[in-house]
């Protein structure tokens, strides 16, 4: 099983078509056809490793709210143990990010969520929860999105009573030196600059350099570092690894880091070299950046992707 901590949001899209400019402001007038939700920030990592069937738990805070209760019953048709989920601040209601989507172009996204740390009562209660789960564990995902549930005391208690297991980290740069201990960690481009203090340059020699130096800081065995249309590098602790990306259509790139530490963490726990386990995960994550909105990939669609690549 692997156990996901952090910020659980709510996706929502609301889907339609664009024919005119409003009279009253020059904004497009949305026709809209129809709206969905679907499991976002870590949940939708969850939902990736569903795709994948991989067995998970989910620890995070959701309001008690109408919003809140759907979570629980999505998580339940994903077959994740929801136990982990504290619901019990009604003064904090459940995040929600609404996107206004028109011919598969996002015209506007509005955000619905509070973003303070969570009480020290929540905390306690997700790390009790956690340790009931230590033990059937292989891997523990922290996907931080910095809305509140990954506090530093709760963030380095985890990594070190976890040291046994593969704890992955989809970072965010304010928490840096939170991480400290861990696996690996997963920022884009330009978190990993951010982290450590260098410039935004893609090239090749400084990237490596960027993940030697976050290596070494924060004391991982890994770290990937996604890259846009320039792949992935992944730094094993000895050799830097360049992987070419292998998306061929870009339609949307929401949630596709959710979908490479999914993908990655699940690859390491079946066995994979960290190399192989980051040349699937960017698989992966050409499949989902070829859809719209929050997407996921299964193994079959990834190996697709690479029968498909063999042939170029």
């Amino acid at each position: 099983m692997i156990l996901v901590i952090g910020d659980i949001i709510v996706d929502e899209f609301i889907w339609g078509d664009v024919h005119r400019i409003s009279p009253e402001a020059p904004v497009p007038v949305v026709n809209v056809q129809k709206v969905d939700r679907r499991l976002g920030g870590s949940a939708n990592v969850i939902r990736n490793l569903h795709a994948l069937n991989s067995p998970s738990a989910m620890f995070g805070v959701v309001g008690n709210d109408e919003p809140g209760q759907w979570v629980h019953q999505r998580l339940g048709e994903l077959d994740s143990d929801d136990s982990g989920v504290f619901t019990k601040q009604n003064h904090r209601p459940t995040g929600i990010k609404t996107r206004v989507i028109a011919q598969h172009q996002q015209i506007v996204r509005y955000d619905r969520e509070s973003t303070s740390a969570i009480s020290e009562e929540a905390q306690q209660w997700i790390l009790d929860a956690i340790r009931k789960k230590a033990a059937s564990a292989s891997a523990v995902i922290l996907s931080d999105y910095a809305k509140g549930v990954l506090t530093p005391k709760l963030l380095k208690t985890i990594i070190a009573e976890f040291q046994s297991k593969i704890i992955g980290i989809d970072p965010k740069p304010s928490n840096t030196e939170d991480y400290v201990g861990a696996t690996f960690i997963t920022p884009n481009l330009l978190e990993a600059s951010q982290m450590a203090g260098m410039k935004n340059n893609n090239e090749d020699n400084h990237v490596e350099t960027m993940a030697k130096h976050l290596h070494q800081k924060l004391g991982l065995k890994y770290i990937l570092i996604t890259r846009s249309e320039r792949g992935m590098t992944l730094f094993d602790g000895k050799e830097c690894f360049h992987i070419p990306t292998a998306a061929r259509d870009v339609f949307d790139v929401t949630g596709a880091g959710d979908t490479v530490i999914a993908v990655f963490t699940a690859s390491l726990a079946r066995g994979d070299s960290p190399l192989d386990a980051a040349k699937t995960a960017n698989l992966a994550a050409g499949v989902v950046v070829g859809k719209v909105g929050t997407a996921t990939a299964d193994w079959q669609e990834i190996g697709g992707m690479a029968s498909g690549k063999k042939d170029d």
